[in-house]
């Protein structure tokens, strides 16, 4: 009886509850056709001028026969003098390119071309080959621009990255698998994508527009035929399109193409700071919600010069937003060494503006890192890192961020994660402390401590 009364009371509860007002949408929508039956629902006359703008590109590559040559004294010690390393077939890889002047300049992704001992473009309609020069590359943001010696030919018309909006419909141009140009559609599923972990420098728009190998150094364009992004990469588990490709957005491949054809290469700028992206408990220090948080100045760095410290919240470069730390790396990273710009931030939760020279990013390290050893960028540990690598908290020292190839330090084993935790008799925590310590024994061979992974090793280096 007791339950009869208790389930009655209850429903009696729900039943009195508030009813929700919902949101209808309109009754008897109207389905409609084109005008008449005579027409054909088309984006043929949008598009046909960007077709003709898209080019084939393909690459042989010997890889192979530079580690063998590579490995041809050692090889010669067991086979004789008459040793002659075998020629290895040749690899050859496809992708397209995006004609942007009327006398041959090409751009396309760096990946496509990287390696190359032989770039060939054809052009769409055309059987005729014609072999590419590389003009400038740059690998950090996977664009690369390559020359043919034409005339005559149909430049891309350009977008702007300020009028791309989630829902646009665009179509991806390109030659995937080979087999020929070819048109998919869909639509911007989002934009101002910067961490996906593709490269190292990043700006993407996302979509569902089917992007396939071959189709990477492609046009995306919108419904205007205007090329707003170049076909770089998908996210799939199979090998076959998932409906998740991304493409470079269109100001970020000028401004690091027309650098390209400037220079041949590209120089960026460097501020000099650690930084992080703002947490939700973090939020609750500071009036903006979004932003770089930076979390380490470093010594002698045009960022310590301006001024700034830690805890600073870099919401603006210039005239434009800073939302995360990506956006401010790659807002600096767009910057020209010796640029001076003008950075908003706020500190104690008042604004703040100062002027920044930058200096280029190779004369001070890669990220806020410094390379005061031979081979070696290093960094500050802080928490970013010590998630990254899984470093204990009662570990201090210096990351290795970065090993170069064929350097002394990477001939002794050492790797990208691994801790410096002592220097001859000295243990710096800093960036700085371990400046000061290897001044004492500037010119000449230390005894360097590392950790990796809670096992010490020692090993010597100038």
């Amino acid at each position: 009886m007791k339950s009869t009364i208790l389930l009655s009371t209850l429903l009696a509860i729900s039943l009195s509850a508030t009813a929700i007002d919902f949101k209808q949408a309109p009754a008897d929508p109207k389905r409609v056709l084109p005008s008449d039956k005579g027409t054909i629902l088309s984006y043929h006359d949008a598009i046909k001028n960007s077709i003709g703008s898209i080019v084939h590109i393909a690459t042989t590559q010997r890889d192979v026969d530079k580690m063998m040559n590579k490995m041809h004294p050692y090889l010669e010690q067991f086979f004789g003098p008459q040793y002659t390393p075998k020629k290895a077939p040749k690899r050859h890889g496809l992708g397209s390119g995006v004609i942007v002047s009327a006398d041959g300049f090409i751009i396309t992704n760096n990946h496509v071309i990287e390696d190359s001992a032989e770039i060939i473009v054809n052009l769409p309609g055309h059987s005729k080959e014609y072999k590419a020069k590389l003009i400038g590359n740059d690998p950090k943001s996977d664009i690369a621009v390559i020359k043919i010696e034409a005339e005559g030919l149909k430049p891309a018309m350009l977008g702007s990255s300020s009028d791309l909006q989630v829902g646009d419909v665009v179509f991806a141009i390109g030659n995937p698998f080979g087999i020929g140009q070819s048109v998919t559609q869909g639509i911007i599923s989002a934009n101002h994508k910067n961490s996906v972990g593709i490269n190292e420098y990043e700006n993407f728009i996302q979509t569902d527009a089917s992007i396939n190998p071959g189709n990477s150094g492609g046009a995306l364009v919108d419904s205007r035929g205007a090329l707003i992004g170049i076909n770089t990469a998908i996210i799939t588990r199979s090998g076959g399109n998932n409906g998740i490709g991304f493409a470079i957005e269109i100001d970020m491949v000028k401004n690091i193409a027309q650098r390209l054809m400037e220079k041949g290469s590209i120089e960026r700028g460097f501020l000099g700071v650690g930084i992080e992206d703002l947490t939700p408990e973090l939020q609750n220090f500071y009036a903006a919600k979004d932003g770089a948080l930076i979390n380490e100045v470093y010594a002698d760095t045009p960022a310590k010069k301006a001024g700034l410290k830690r805890g600073d919240l870099v919401v603006k470069v210039n005239d434009k937003s800073v939302n995360s730390a990506a956006s401010l790396k790659n807002q600096i990273g767009l910057q020209s060494p010796e640029a001076e710009i003008t950075l908003t931030y706020e500190r104690e939760k008042k604004l703040h503006t100062t002027s920044v020279v930058l200096q280029k990013l190779s004369d001070a390290g890669l990220n806020g890192g410094s390379s005061l050893l031979d081979g070696l960028e290093l960094a500050g540990l802080d928490d970013n890192a010590r998630n990254l690598y899984q470093i204990p908290a009662n570990i201090e020292g210096i990351l290795i961020s970065k090993v170069a190839e064929e350097s002394e330090a990477a001939k002794q084993g050492l790797q990208q994660g691994d801790i410096i935790i002592q220097v001859e008799q000295h243990s710096p925590d800093t960036i700085e402390s371990l400046e000061k310590i290897l001044k004492e024994y500037e010119g000449s061979f230390k005894r360097i401590y590392i950790n990796r992974g809670g096992r010490v090793f020692v090993v010597a280096l100038k």
